[in-house]
């Protein structure tokens, strides 16, 4: 088992990275149009922002009637903070400096580790939509360039 420093750390890091999942969750710029040289267009998984100088954003409508790509995102990231927020329970009781399960060393190195996993289950799950982000971005640079 790591030394509890270690653990710590391991904490500290999976907090700011539970935090900026949540962040990049409710984000309105997931994707960015500009018409002119004022005017601009976010579109993001909750909501839709234009305007020129002062924005205003509207909620979508319909669950159902946003593309599959903006659907399977939403989907993903809230199973990412879910996992990460059950991973982040879980790790707090394996710790070393916590006083849960003191008397089972053993099945508390187990419960470390197992939120340990699930951190990394969570990271994984974010790999496709970052594979989807560089697709949208590599198609707007191929419009802007031609």
């Amino acid at each position: 088992m790591a030394s509890s420093g270690l653990q710590l750390l391991g904490f500290l890091f999976s907090l700011v990275g539970l935090a900026a999942t949540v962040s990049a969750t409710f984000m309105v710029e997931w994707k960015k149009q500009t018409q002119g040289k004022t005017h601009r267009i976010f579109d993001g998984l909750w909501k839709s922002c234009s305007g020129y100088e002062r924005t205003t954003c509207e909620p979508y409508q319909s669950l159902l009637k946003l593309p599959n790509e903006v659907q399977a995102t939403r989907a993903v990231m809230l199973l990412s903070v879910f996992l990460s927020t059950v991973a982040l329970l879980i790790s707090t009781v394996g710790m070393k400096c916590t006083h849960f399960m003191d008397s089972k060393p053993e099945s508390k190195a187990t419960t470390a580790m197992i939120g340990g996993i699930m951190f990394m289950v969570s990271a994984l799950s974010l790999v496709r939509r970052c594979l989807s982000a560089g697709l949208v971005a590599s198609s707007l640079w191929r419009a802007v360039l031609s």
